[in-house]
């Protein structure tokens, strides 16, 4: 087990506890301990998610368990955490948001399966690292919405609230116009393997035809 794949497999571990610490009411939130503990936690996991990457390629331990694992704690972070949201915050997070979001992630996982499976690879779109940011800062603000609707911080006022409304609702956006651009680029490749295959064997074809011979 190289250091990339345990960091990976970190990432898979800190969900249940991720998904404990939000549902428990053994975990206390008096002052707000709760959403403190599953804000760091939800962030420190998201951030392993470049550390593994970059190690992997840096120390040349790309591994077929890694490239199965990585995509894999990559959609049961994100579906375990809005999965919980619903129960925690569902004003914020009704569960027809949460189905867009997870669907999203399915949906590209299995045009990408697909794809493999005909021999071609769908790059990752530009939106990746952004849609991670969005994600991160939806999540962490829902979550320390369920405790502070504003936060100040000094002689300003963080608006805790309208954050977490402003990012859920582009998270949804971010997840319907990155399925469409995948599902897009999915679809004009398997339409030039198509053209290709019929070019390909109408030439078969015509060769077929001319190598009989005439009686």
């Amino acid at each position: 087990m190289n250091l990339p794949n345990s960091i990976t497999l970190s990432r898979i571990f800190s969900i249940p506890l991720l998904m404990w610490i939000l549902s428990s009411s053994y975990f206390p939130s008096t002052h707000g301990q709760k959403e403190l503990v599953a804000s760091a936690l939800f962030i420190a996991a998201s951030i392993t998610d470049g550390i593994d990457g970059y190690l992997a390629r840096k120390r040349g331990q790309i591994t077929t368990m890694g490239i199965l694992l990585d995509p894999l704690a990559d959609k049961l972070l994100i579906s375990a955490a809005f999965v919980t949201l619903v129960q925690l915050n569902p004003s914020l997070v009704p569960a027809w948001v949460a189905v867009v979001i997870i669907g999203r992630e399915f949906l590209v996982s299995g045009l990408r399966s697909i794809a493999a499976s005909e021999g071609f690879t769908i790059e990752a779109s530009n939106l990746g690292k952004f849609k991670m940011v969005v994600q991160i800062v939806s999540v962490v603000a829902v979550i320390l919405d369920h405790r502070w609707k504003e936060w100040p911080v000094g002689p300003y006022i963080f608006p805790i609230h309208w954050i977490a409304v402003a990012s859920i609702w582009f998270m949804v956006f971010l997840s319907l116009y990155s399925a469409g651009d995948y599902f897009v680029a999915f679809w004009s490749k398997i339409e030039r393997r198509v053209v290709k295959r019929r070019r390909r064997a109408f030439v078969l074809s015509r060769r077929g035809k001319t190598d009989v011979p005439v009686t």
